[in-house]
């Protein structure tokens, strides 16, 4: 398939994927949702990939929705809002749910969905130059592309009801102390740490990382003991995959394991 508003390739059993709108903050449009949506499709059905590695192309990693596109939809523009986040939203769901890890590398500001896309990463790296804003409000929007599921979660509600009503930016460091991100790093080295740690994924045992992601989505729903017997029927059905007994006969034979991410 032939993106324009994205870049994507795979190799090594990493996708790549890049938003590619440069010149305009990497702005979300309806060929961009669509374009995300579609590359999510590809990660979550191709067992090969093994991990995702999401980036902006530019100054910034995506300063949300492009609000010059909502102003020329006109009178469209509820259905084209609905269209975009719906695209969005399905993406952001597959890449939550499927096996393979997702790295976001924050290579600057990411503002509105742009910082809904970056928080929903199962590792979230940032370059220190980086910046974090909610923005909606600023324009009188409500947030979408799931940041009021993750947010609370990762950094409380107090926090994420202060973020989204006052707009505060944040540096990289901020958003790493209160828990949004994972790792600043050195904006020069932003890129070889996330493909080091893309290929750290896409050689370990995909399977359960998958259960890992899936075990965690649930956690809040659940009571102990439902999570409980949600872990020993996973682990049990895990200890039977090519994975597990190659994880097992590695740690007994004392040996680097080799796994196929079944």
């Amino acid at each position: 398939m032939n993106f324009e508003a994205i870049k994507f390739d795979v190799a090594g059993g990493i996708a790549r994927i890049t938003l590619n709108r440069p010149d305009a903050a990497n702005g979300l449009t309806l060929t961009m949702c669509e374009e995300i949506y579609e590359a999510a499709v590809i990660c979550d059905q191709d067992p090969a990939i093994r991990c995702v590695l999401l980036t902006g192309n530019g100054r910034m990693f995506c300063a949300g929705g492009d609000l010059k596109f909502f102003e020329q939809a006109g009178e469209n523009i509820g259905a084209t809002a609905t269209k975009m986040t719906h695209k969005l939203h399905a993406a952001i769901a597959l890449f939550s749910r499927m096996d393979a890890p997702v790295v976001v590398a924050v290579n600057g500001t990411a503002a509105g969905g742009g910082l809904s896309i970056a928080v929903s990463g199962d590792i979230v790296m940032s370059a220190e130059s980086a910046k974090f804003a909610v923005a909606y409000t600023a324009a009188a929007l409500s947030p979408d592309g799931s940041s009021t599921w993750f947010l609370p979660r990762l950094i409380g509600l107090r926090r994420a009801r202060e973020l989204m009503l006052t707009n505060r930016v944040l540096t990289a460091a901020e958003a790493e102390a209160y828990g949004m991100i994972d790792r600043v790093v050195a904006d020069e080295d932003l890129m070889d740490e996330a493909e080091a740690q893309a290929r750290r994924f896409a050689e370990g045992p995909t399977g359960a990382y998958g259960c890992v992601k899936r075990l965690l989505h649930g956690t809040f729903a659940e009571s102990l003991e439902g999570q409980m017997e949600l872990e020993s029927r996973t682990i049990a059905a895990q200890l039977k995959t090519p994975d597990a007994r190659e994880g097992l006969a590695a740690f007994i034979a004392k040996r680097k394991p080799v796994f196929g991410g079944f």
